[in-house]
């Protein structure tokens, strides 16, 4: 029987994976044309249609699924193994790919990661800023960051900072001319700064915790964003009451620049987390990034399915509409 070229199959994963041949060109290095010519020469010594092509999307027809079912994993395996080989060298190396938030990555992973960096120049991290709760098994990434994010039971999850705190701040210009709110119920009389999630696609409800009482309040006001820097400029020039992570305010309420309040009604909850697949076998690079990320504080709870600051869009006991 033919052997059959493994540069071929691999070429087909990556093509059926991405759905384009241009994207897969990218990402292998090679022409259009040569992938091209690579799946005719497979189709037609399989003698079946592996892909359905059009012109604007490829995908796989039920025999291409079948094949990439079958062997897809085990591509993923073999390009795992040949990773660990980096052990026999005198240093690691390799890419590891991270999906993350701006904020997370300008003010804990970046200066955490910029020592090993410097020691370890055959480390490569490849970093994809997303707002949205990424499959990084599908998206082929090594490991998430997010902050309470929902952690699936077959993950590892690391704390790589302290607990956080929410902060609900306004800036001096928009409480001039009002009362500024003593309970989260007063919100229902301000003009509230929202954030709609990306996981779900709903509005965040504004999350309360005082002496073990917990009260969530949906807000209302003129804006909606969907990313945390819109907020902040928001709040600083005075277009109303956004809440985050004390974190992203902390530099302007130090500075006047923003008002806190409601601050007794914001206890701490856990921060971010590095997640990732408990079943893959970790490169060296990429146990040397957990390891330099990894918060050496007091531990932290992992959050689990429906806990707070997770995005779940139920409408939880004790929330004021």
């Amino acid at each position: 029987m033919a052997k059959h070229n493994l540069n071929e199959l691999q070429y087909f994963v990556i093509i059926a994976r991405e759905g384009s041949f241009t994207r897969a060109a990218a990402i292998l290095g090679v022409t259009q044309s040569a992938l091209s010519q690579a799946m005719n020469g497979l189709e037609a010594r399989l003698q079946i249609r592996l892909l359905t092509r059009t012109t604007r999307s490829v995908s796989p027809t039920a025999a291409g699924e079948r094949l990439l079912n079958a062997i897809g994993h085990r591509l993923d395996e073999i390009e795992s193994e040949l990773d660990e080989l980096t052990e026999l060298r005198d240093k690691p190396a390799g890419t590891v790919r991270i999906t993350c938030g701006d904020h997370v990555l300008r003010t804990t992973i970046l200066p955490k990661l910029t020592p090993l960096l410097r020691e370890y120049p055959d480390i490569n991290i490849e970093f994809d800023v997303n707002y949205g709760f990424r499959d990084i098994v599908a998206d082929r990434f090594d490991a998430g960051v997010r902050m309470g994010d929902t952690i699936d039971k077959d993950m590892i999850a690391t704390p790589i900072g302290p607990p956080l705190r929410m902060a609900v701040a306004a800036s001096p210009e928009y409480f001039a001319p009002r009362t500024a709110p003593r309970k989260p119920q007063d919100l229902l009389s301000h003009n509230c700064i929202n954030m709609r999630l990306q996981s779900s696609g709903g509005i965040y409800v504004w999350e309360f915790q005082r002496r073990g009482r917990q009260l969530n309040v949906r807000v209302d006001g003129q804006l909606i964003f969907n990313t945390t820097p819109n907020m902040v400029d928001a709040a600083l020039a005075g277009l109303g009451i956004a809440a985050l992570p004390e974190e992203e305010f902390a530099p302007h309420i130090a500075e006047g620049r923003l008002v806190r309040v409601l601050e007794d009604w914001c206890e701490p909850f856990p921060g971010y987390f590095l997640y990732y697949p408990s079943r893959r076998q970790p490169s060296p690079a990429f146990s040397l990034v957990v390891d330099a990320l990894r918060y050496s504080g007091a531990p932290t709870k992992v959050p689990v399915v429906g806990s707070r600051r997770t995005g779940v869009s139920q409408r939880p006991k004790g929330t004021i509409p």
